[in-house]
């Protein structure tokens, strides 16, 4: 049976909550879980103590029996330090898309010709 640690959403309409759980890999996200090893609240502030508890050795317990972190439980892991932090590279995240750098070129058009004609009067006057 494949095994995940992995969030369980609970909570109502708007205010997320959520159960940082360990189970099998082909059940519902919210349906039925093994064991429940922690919570999770991202409505608190990332410096609370309360938004991310987990028990630490039931959760190495359950990384020893190959159970597999989804991603967002991985970084909680990884801040944690119970795993040790992979190397994640998208680096085409952060750069602007076609229209955005299209915009930056009229831009940049606009400011050099209006940079250019006060130059162009003060040196005719």
């Amino acid at each position: 049976m494949a095994m995940k640690l992995r969030l369980a959403r609970g909570g109502s309409k708007k205010r997320p909550m959520y159960r940082i759980v360990a189970a099998d890999s082909r059940a519902p996200r919210d349906g039925r879980y093994i064991e429940r090893l922690g919570t999770y609240n991202p409505l608190l502030p990332k410096d609370s103590e309360e938004r991310v508890k987990m028990d630490l050795d039931r959760v190495r317990h359950w990384l020893g029996q190959g159970a597999e972190p989804t991603d967002r439980v991985s970084r909680m892991l990884e801040a944690a330090g119970v795993i040790e932090k992979k190397t994640r590279s998208n680096a085409k995240k952060g750069a602007p898309g076609k229209k955005a750098l299209e915009r930056a070129k009229e831009r940049a058009a606009k400011a050099d010709a209006a940079a250019s004609a006060p130059a162009e009067e003060a040196a005719a006057g």
